[in-house]
């Protein structure tokens, strides 16, 4: 199995064309990006709002856990069966997928604000939103980011879905060797997947440490493990 594992990933074939390797990781990272994307935009607004007004906190534990348990490939078979086949239903699918890590941390990082540096900025007469753009967002964001980071992963792994709607990306190798029970072209897709996902973990945390503070970084550590 190994020998026809590297015998796949070496023909020069597999690299080449639409159909190839790069063409199809290409696409893969499409899809992840814009789900991911497309769920930050719906999310993370709505997890800040809840953080920071402190109202419907348990909507967003309701909501998570709903949106976690929901099968994403029988969700986006719904989705084909409504609105036909295309990108839309793919991709609606991994933004549900998406969205439950980044509303988690969005929320999370809002109410793990330090109290001391709220109640600071509270006694030099900054307004609410003053607060949240001056103290609360800036301290949330190594969670929010964590949050992301998350999401990408869940998504980079369960984007192959799209491939059985007619889609490409690694799904489509993947799916094509299975019809065919190529082991080797199978287990070719399943590992690069497993590293987009890591390069991508990898540039997310690279993003994090540019725009966090170290101190930031340690203070929301301490303050996931506490929670």
């Amino acid at each position: 199995m190994f020998a026809e594992l590297i015998a796949w990933l070496t023909d020069p074939a597999h690299w080449r064309g639409s159909d190839g390797i790069p063409a199809q990781t290409l696409l893969h990272l499409y899809y992840c990006v814009v789900s991911v994307a497309a769920a930050s935009v719906l999310a993370i607004p709505l997890g800040v709002w809840i953080g920071h007004t402190g109202r419907g906190g348990v909507l967003v534990v309701g909501v998570s856990n709903a949106l976690r348990a929901l099968p994403t490939l029988g969700l986006v078979t719904l989705l084909v069966l409504g609105f036909g086949l295309g990108e839309v239903p793919a991709l609606a699918g991994l933004v549900v997928l998406a969205v439950p890590a980044i509303l988690s941390g969005a929320h999370a990082g809002i109410r793990n604000a330090p109290p001391d540096a709220v109640d600071a900025a509270r006694g030099m007469g900054m307004t609410p939103r003053q607060r949240l753009w001056q103290v609360e967002l800036p301290t949330a964001l190594p969670l929010i980011l964590g949050g992301v980071r998350s999401a990408m992963l869940q998504v980079v792994a369960t984007a192959a879905v799209a491939a059985y709607v007619g889609l490409g990306g690694l799904g489509r190798i993947l799916l094509d060797g299975l019809k065919v029970s190529d082991y080797a072209q199978m287990a070719s897709a399943a590992i690069a997947i497993a590293v987009l996902a890591v390069l991508l973990d990898l540039v997310l945390a690279g993003v994090t440490r540019l725009l966090v503070p170290r101190g930031l970084t340690t203070a929301a550590r301490q303050g996931g493990s506490r929670g």
